[in-house]
């Protein structure tokens, strides 16, 4: 993520503010800029050059709290996050209305590498059979007194969370309880949009030898693996070629962790660099110089987030929390990186816009660093 300031004040804000709290001005995220875009009014967000783009904001400003910008003269009234949402929950029920904006939040930081990468992400409205979509569901409570539960998962383009989920708490008793290290909404988020880019760059794009090289064979039942790991839990060498336990249970699941973990890795070390922070590797002090959205290597993105998790470990340990990063990166894990690193950048190759276009000074940037 990058490091934001108002652009009315220059006061340092951040991506989830709505408001700015030294000046008061309204802001907005403009995501093809990647800026955020300030309105003293809260109507007119105007772009930082001399273009004359205006921009407003998304329809879910009141609901959601979401502060994404759309351009002034764009039919559609939801931001580009936003129109991707099936389901939403009843809003007239305020607690599930507060777990969805706590949803939404973490669906805009998905969103956010989304856009910084080019990825496709189509609605259903637009290609019905390989668009994007979210439904944000609650338990039911059916006429019998039994519940309807609804599982996290993804499904053909559908990626459906509980938003149960959006509860501190009993996210953190659901994690307790199924032995998680980690369990995050930006990380189910993340590695539920996994399942949707194997089948966009991986299956449609015909990789799947080179898939199952790597991440074994998908054809395997998959809901028989799945039992067999949740009977009699991972094999206990897991740590040698996965990056969890859950990873182990079939291919498809190895990719959608490993695809989490790509983006955990590419959005903190963007995160770190935009600050300025300096990472020691082999006694060697530097700072993460390039950006790690379109530049640099695999073993490049290694080199700078190894010491800069035991940094992250350390300071929580400073502060009686638990490691914020417990995992360990084993060679197999690395080349499964390597290989989703790959697909990714290969894509925005392949979809690189004309150096005739238009561009803003934030596409500016990002295509001369490809």
């Amino acid at each position: 993520m990058q490091r934001f300031s108002c652009q009315t004040c220059g006061n340092e804000v951040y991506f989830e503010n709505t408001r700015c709290v030294h000046c008061n001005a309204h802001l907005g995220f403009e995501p093809t800029r990647a800026e955020m875009l300030s309105a003293p009014d809260g109507l007119d967000f105007h772009a930082p050059d001399d273009e004359g783009d205006v921009y407003r904001l998304c329809a879910n400003i009141n609901d959601s709290a979401c502060n994404w910008l759309l351009p002034a003269n764009d039919p559609e009234t939801l931001c580009l996050a936003c129109r991707h949402n099936k389901v939403i929950p009843n809003l007239a029920d305020q607690h599930a209305a507060n777990l969805w904006r706590a949803i939404e939040q973490a669906k805009r930081v998905l969103f956010y590498s989304l856009v910084r990468w080019r990825l496709p992400m189509p609605t259903k409205a637009e290609d019905e059979q390989r668009g994007l979509a979210f439904s944000f569901l609650a338990d039911e409570v059916m006429p019998d007194g039994s519940v309807k539960q609804h599982l996290t998962g993804h499904a053909n383009g559908l990626i459906t969370i509980n938003i149960a989920e959006g509860d501190d708490a009993e996210r953190e008793r659901r994690r307790t309880q199924m032995n998680e290290p980690y369990r995050t909404l930006v990380g189910h988020f993340r590695h539920e949009v996994g399942h949707y880019y194997w089948d966009r760059l991986v299956a449609d794009a015909g990789k799947e030898e080179e898939f199952r090289a790597l991440f074994g064979d998908e054809r395997a039942d998959y809901g028989a693996a799945l039992q067999q790991h949740y009977n009699a839990g991972p094999p206990i060498d897991w740590a040698n070629n996965y990056i969890s336990s859950y990873a182990s249970a079939h291919p498809w699941e190895d990719f959608a962790e490993t695809f989490a973990h790509y983006c955990h890795i590419v959005d903190s070390l963007e995160t770190a660099g935009t600050f300025g922070l300096k990472v020691e590797h082999a006694g060697e002090a530097g700072r993460i110089h390039y950006d790690p959205y379109t530049q640099g290597s695999v073993p490049d993105l290694i080199e700078s987030w190894v010491p800069l998790t035991v940094v992250m470990n350390a300071i929580n340990r400073s502060m009686g929390q638990p490691d914020l990063y417990p995992f360990v990166l084993s060679k197999p894990v690395e080349t499964k990186l390597e290989f989703i690193h790959r697909l990714i950048r290969d894509h925005v190759r392949q979809t690189m816009m004309p150096r005739k276009e238009r561009r803003t000074p934030f596409l500016e940037r990002f295509w001369s660093s490809i």
